[in-house]
């Protein structure tokens, strides 16, 4: 008879934990609230490692298991014969129909096997594959109510839609010619600058842009800016554009709207070459409700890929919630993670709406107050949780240097510990409260009632140990409905003053000057990477909307205006200056990489913050008119400091009120906490950063 289970929360079940999870005790040792929830460390490592084993006796181990995309859809044989694969639970036949037999839908059968699947093998014709490049087909289904249905194969690796098509057409990619990429990937950044990227938006004109343009026109300026790593959104294939690519319906398929495979591989590879990284966007957290060219119903049935009933439905999002628990769910999408990674050379991924997958309530109607019953118990939906540390497993195992990131807005604890401490074994987390801290100030708070204290609790405001990326404002901000930091800075003057040729106004003034400090006290003290949505960094002057019904299909605000920055007599330079500064100084320094800073100095009255990072002195002005001279900063060291960034500088829009000629010498005078300070003159507005010249670096 087994021994009975410790009772939750007992010294005994705290014991048993720390002996199934091998770093547990380092994670309790780093937070020791979470040691009344060891017991679901242990059983969620517990599952992860039963789950492995199970992958390994039934599959030959996850490396097998994740190449699903080599047997499931459609394949040229050696022999120049065709052989297809599916999985249909729910189905009563399973045919290959297309140009190939004049669209004849029951001429060519699939063979069913055990547990759902299917297959096809067609031999070849005269030494000539049957089904050639560019070919269009469907797999039709046999309900098992008798209904015919024309489906498109969720292995399907390209598809497109022609011409007032409504439908997208499954494509045979077998190009004579594939891309051969020429250059290693980079090795991962020690501090990842983030250029979150939408490939469609990335030209002024009017028009869905280009792989090929991204390539030549915008990683030149991607790689000018100082950004080492890009984000790129609405890669996998979503045939409602204006989703911004949060509804898939084709999760191997690189959108054809850009261009062609062997495109967007040349992208990557040429971003390889500048050295940038390069990160994709995942959804796997729901999918697209289409069925003639998505996932929904494949097999006739509303399960599938998918929870059947209520479970199955994401009310808000009007989408498909995946089964994570299923097997065939489960090599779905660890062969999506792998086919990206190895197909098209991504170095990792941003994974979107984890919070939704995290808890079956999805986040919605919920509040996260911090109190840490809210992340565990039976509201935590563990399937998906095993599926995600399934996932950064696999990604880690094949490349070490790879990068994840997580998208939770909840704050889930040990989201960015190690697996082998119970975590789910993310690189980092959005630090999502940050953005939403600077719209709150700008929208309800008179620049004097700004509270420095509550700004720096909010950048620092972070797990020990769990990397954070750090941003202003992300896509979600220049989405129609919300503002950019930009246009709650300067609204409608953008459009009338932001030429060099009229007077500072007192808006535009005070948006270009505040602009630049919220940026570079969100980079230096908000985490240990940092990201920025294309465009925002020169105060894109107007919002994203893609074309839909209600702005008459229009693409005037599905484009970035890069060309602004471009033009010598516009204000819009100052902005990309002071941001492509600010990262190749951290390039230089390391801010992003170093331990999390001293805040020394948080004065309400002043408007003054003051902190050190990396051997470097930030000094923060946000007072709207007071100017100090011969105001005490504290130091760790002493030495001669210089200034080595300015926002008062001309070259970003400033009043050129500093001297960088003058030295400043620390002294041994104690101040605010820290043996030495200096004497600094900091005008208002204006954003400080000091180097220590003695010192060695």
């Amino acid at each position: 008879m087994a021994a009975p289970a410790p009772a939750p929360g007992s010294e005994a079940a705290l014991a048993a934990a720390l002996a199934d999870v091998p770093e547990l005790a380092r994670l309790l040792e780093i937070d020791p609230y979470l040691k009344p929830f060891a017991q679901d460390f242990q059983r969620r490592y517990k599952r992860f490692n039963q789950t492995l084993d199970n992958i390994g006796e039934n599959e030959g181990g996850i490396d097998k298991f994740s190449r699903g995309y080599e047997s499931f859809g459609i394949h040229k044989c050696a022999d120049g014969g065709i052989y297809c694969k599916e999985w249909a639970p729910g189905a009563e036949g399973v045919f290959l129909t297309g140009d190939f037999n004049d669209w004849n839908p029951f001429s060519y059968p699939f063979k069913k096997l055990e547990y759902g699947k299917w297959e096809l093998y067609i031999p070849p014709k005269q030494d000539k594959s049957l089904i050639p490049h560019g070919s269009k087909l469907k797999v039709v289904i046999k309900s098992k109510s008798g209904e015919i249905l024309y489906r498109i194969s969720p292995w399907a690796k390209y598809v497109a839609r022609e011409g007032d098509n409504v439908n997208y057409d499954w494509i045979h990619w077998d190009p004579e010619y594939t891309y051969k990429f020429k250059h290693s990937r980079p090795k991962k950044p020690r501090g990842v600058r983030i250029y979150e990227s939408h490939v469609g938006i990335s030209s002024h004109e009017g028009k869905v842009a280009s792989y090929k343009h991204f390539t030549c026109n915008i990683l030149p300026r991607i790689k000018d800016l100082g950004y080492n790593c890009i984000q790129l959104m609405a890669i996998m294939e979503h045939a409602y554009y204006a989703s911004f690519g949060y509804q898939i319906t084709s999760f191997f398929a690189a959108s054809s709207r850009y261009g062609t495979p062997e495109e967007l591989k040349e992208l990557v590879d040429t971003a390889h070459s500048m050295g940038i990284t390069v990160l994709l966007d995942v959804v796997h957290s729901h999918a697209s409700k289409n069925s003639e060219d998505g996932l929904n119903m494949f097999d006739g049935t509303d399960s599938c890929y998918f929870h059947s009933g209520p479970r199955g439905n994401h009310d808000l999002w009007d989408s498909r919630l995946f089964a994570y628990s299923s097997w065939e769910v489960l090599r779905f999408l660890l062969s999506n993670i792998r086919w990206w990674l190895e197909e098209y050379g991504f170095d990792g991924f941003r994974f979107d709406g984890i919070t939704s997958m995290l808890y079956h309530h999805h986040g919605m109607g919920q509040g996260f107050s911090g109190d840490y019953h809210e992340y565990f118990g039976l509201q935590v939906d563990e399937d998906a949780l095993i599926y995600l540390m399934l996932a950064n497993h696999l990604i880690h195992m094949l490349y070490p240097d790879s990068i994840t990131i997580a998208e939770d807005v909840s704050g889930m604890p040990a989201l960015c510990s190690p697996i082998s401490q119970g975590g789910c074994g993310f690189d980092y987390r959005l630090a999502m409260a940050i953005p939403d801290k600077w719209i709150k100030l700008l929208k309800e708070f008179k620049d004097e009632d700004w509270n420095m204290g509550d700004i720096v609790h909010t950048l620092t405001n972070r797990r020990y140990l769990e990397k954070c990326i750090a941003y202003a404002e992300s896509h979600d901000q220049a989405l129609v409905g919300d503002k950019t930091l930009a246009f709650w800075l300067m609204d409608a003057e953008m459009y009338t003053n932001m030429s060099v040729l009229t007077p500072f106004t007192p808006v535009i003034d005070r948006g270009i000057q505040l602009h630049k400090m919220i940026r570079l006290i969100t980079h230096a003290l908000g985490g240990e990477g940092y990201l920025n949505f294309m465009g925002n960094e020169f105060g894109h002057p107007e919002w994203l909307d893609f074309p839909r019904k209600g702005n008459n299909e229009s693409y005037h605000y599905a484009r970035r205006q890069f060309h602004l920055t471009d033009d010598e007599l516009l204000r819009y330079k100052f902005l990309n200056n002071f941001d492509r500064d600010m990262n190749k100084l951290e390039e230089r320094f390391g801010w992003l990489s170093a331990p999390q800073a001293y805040v020394s100095e948080k004065h309400e009255a002043n408007k003054v913050i003051a902190f050190e990072r990396a051997d470097l002195l930030f000094i923060f002005n946000f007072h709207p008119s007071k100017s100090y001279t011969d105001y005490r900063v504290g130091t760790k060291s002493l030495g001669k400091f210089k200034i080595v960034l300015d926002s008062d500088e001309a070259e970003y829009g400033g009043h050129q009120r500093l001297d960088h000629g003058t030295d400043f010498f620390s002294e041994a005078f104690q101040h605010n906490g820290l043996p030495h300070s200096l004497l600094v003159y900091i005008p208002s507005r204006v954003a400080l950063i000091l180097q220590n010249v003695d010192l060695p670096h």
